[in-house]
């Protein structure tokens, strides 16, 4: 059965591909009876993180299959008290997804994540929340990858004639960064996986970072999808992985590079492209079931246009 949001009526938006009727703005629909519990956990990022979780919250909302809460931190520089009052709730989700990319949290609450996701819970990591924590070692085995030095790790890339990963050490080519923004294809690595599964081997993404020469363990890493990084627009040249899976313990993450929002920035494509909307809230899915339900968008991005859906309000 075809659901809500990702899957629904479309508008006209000019020379781009048509997106999706969202909810109106202010309409709140109840959640679906067994809906998968997700909280999304922001407060501090370097990016525009109350515009992301309010378009990461809406893309959820919109696929008609989850119930969805936020935990915020305190700001930046906030008092031991304020920390204290923090109290996220891990075991009332059933996934996490980060938009943080701040000062550490406290032990407690690290210590908590830790047993919530090697106890069979889901994370997912959107763009900046890779950056986040480089002394923090089992976040670096759950993200695989993260945005480090070029002496901190492994590095992964994609042969693009084979598919397969190629791991470069430490210390050899570069560390993390990015070009400028534009718009680029993303080429699905493992159509196999349920994530991916049904997608076009290769569709347009709105304008955004493509991230290179993130660095880390990489352990039991499975690249999804990947881009070209292109020496044009300040690139490596390499394929860049942009999505991938990595085992914690008994539960799952998922990392995805895409979700790029500076504070002035006026449009939202990289969050409002219907295929990073439809890879996000399957991989929400996935980390919670081990399956995907929901259905690829009859106004799927294709290899040569770009697919927005309507302002996230």
């Amino acid at each position: 059965m075809r659901r809500g949001g990702l899957a629904a009526a479309v508008v006209a938006m000019g020379a781009a591909a048509c997106g999706p009727q969202l909810v109106p703005p202010g309409h709140d629909l109840p959640p679906p009876e067994g809906a998968i519990r997700v909280l999304i956990l922001d407060g501090q990022n370097n990016h525009d993180w109350p515009r992301v979780t309010a378009s990461l919250r809406q893309t959820l909302e919109d696929a008609a299959l989850f119930s969805v809460a936020v935990t915020t931190t305190p700001p930046a520089g906030s008092a031991p008290d304020a920390w204290d009052a923090w109290q996220p709730d891990f075991a009332a989700a059933d996934v996490v997804v980060s938009n943080y990319n701040g000062e550490a949290w406290p032990q407690r609450v690290q210590d908590a994540f830790v047993a919530f996701v090697g106890g069979g819970g889901g994370a997912v990591m959107v763009h900046a929340a890779n950056n986040a924590f480089p002394e923090w070692a089992d976040y670096n085995l759950m993200i695989g990858l993260g945005w480090r030095d070029a002496d901190y790790g492994d590095r992964i890339t994609i042969d693009d004639a084979t598919g397969d990963m190629i791991r470069t050490p430490a210390g050899v080519g570069p560390g993390a960064g990015h070009g400028d923004a534009f718009a680029f294809p993303i080429k699905v690595r493992r159509p196999d996986h349920p994530i991916m599964r049904g997608l076009p081997p290769v569709w347009m993404h709105g304008t955004d970072q493509l991230t290179h020469g993130q660095r880390g363990p990489a352990r039991d890493i499975t690249v999804l999808d990947s881009a070209y990084s292109p020496p044009d627009h300040y690139g490596t040249g390499e394929h860049e992985p942009m999505t991938w899976a990595i085992p914690f313990g008994q539960g799952q993450v998922v990392t995805t590079m895409m979700g790029h929002l500076w504070a002035d920035q006026v449009e939202e494509d990289a969050l409002g492209c219907i295929g990073f909307r439809t890879i996000f809230a399957r991989a929400v899915e996935w980390v919670a079931t081990g399956d995907t339900t929901l259905p690829v968008p009859s106004n799927f991005p294709t290899e040569t246009d770009v697919s927005i859906g309507l302002p996230i309000r």
